[in-house]
């Protein structure tokens, strides 16, 4: 599994010189989803009442091949958002995750929260496609883009009227924030080795530039951790695998949400 980044990205690299020629920018420039005007991540976590919690949707996971959910993803999407999702994520990587453009575009029928579109975005074609395929967020990953390539596809995404999530996992990738970063992400798992660990994001949200809003991702499987990391000051929390993982992911996000509300009430 070590350096699996390295072999996503160069993937990815070869699948966008053929999306290119096949669905060119002027195309997805028609498309009726790159007119909308998109939801705020931002303003969503921000607000007293939310949840925090960014529900996930990904169909397979390198280390862990598919999950094996018996409900479709319009029944997934819908019933996160029903039972109290801040926002969602939607992965759109095939090779990798399972993922594709059509389920971004199914979520986005379906639901009327923010949507992240979660993939490995390394070319200014990818974040034009996020925006007609519906996504209100991109994710860059501050693992695989230097600081320039970050404030170029930051202010493009701008342009769009996106929020853009930048996501780091050391000290030295959040010194790649830009003013154009609207959140900072920080992923508790080691993009070249899969490794979680969950004391990545109390070590980091210190660093964390003023007024940008954090998000904690990955290995996050108990409430009361979302208590610790809001305490520590995450705003949000990005959360896939605890629920995909299971035969029905909206009843498991469900009873979270229960366990969730019940923890704050006894704080």
């Amino acid at each position: 599994m070590a350096f699996i980044l390295d072999t996503i990205i160069a993937h990815k690299q070869r699948e966008l010189a053929v999306k290119q020629q096949a669905f060119p920018l002027a195309a997805l420039q028609q498309m009726p989803a790159f007119k909308r005007t998109c939801f705020s991540l931002k303003q969503a976590l921000l607000q007293p009442s939310s949840s925090g919690i960014i529900a996930e949707h990904k169909r397979k996971s390198p280390s862990k091949g598919y999950f094996a959910s018996t409900r479709t993803l319009e029944q997934i999407v819908t019933g996160y958002a029903q039972h109290g999702a801040a926002a969602l994520s939607i992965l759109t990587d095939m090779a990798f995750f399972g993922g594709s453009a059509e389920d971004l575009m199914m979520a986005r029928a379906q639901v009327s929260i923010p949507l992240l579109r979660k993939d490995f975005i390394i070319d200014p074609y990818q974040v034009y496609e996020a925006k007609a395929l519906g996504a209100d967020v991109i994710l860059l990953i501050a693992e695989c883009l230097d600081k320039k390539t970050i404030q170029s596809l930051s202010a493009l995404a701008h342009e769009l009227g996106l929020e853009v999530l930048m996501e780091v996992h050391s000290r030295e990738q959040i010194d790649k924030w830009c003013a154009d970063v609207d959140l900072i992400g920080i992923n508790n798992r080691d993009l070249r080795t899969f490794e979680v660990h969950l004391n990545r994001s109390f070590e980091l949200v210190p660093c964390a530039p003023p007024g940008t809003p954090v998000i904690a991702e990955s290995g996050i499987h108990d409430p009361q951790i979302i208590a610790s990391l809001r305490q520590s000051g995450c705003k949000g929390f990005l959360i896939g695998e605890r629920f995909m993982h299971q035969p029905d992911p909206v009843e498991a996000f469900r009873s979270f949400i229960v366990q969730l509300q019940q923890t704050a009430t006894h704080a």
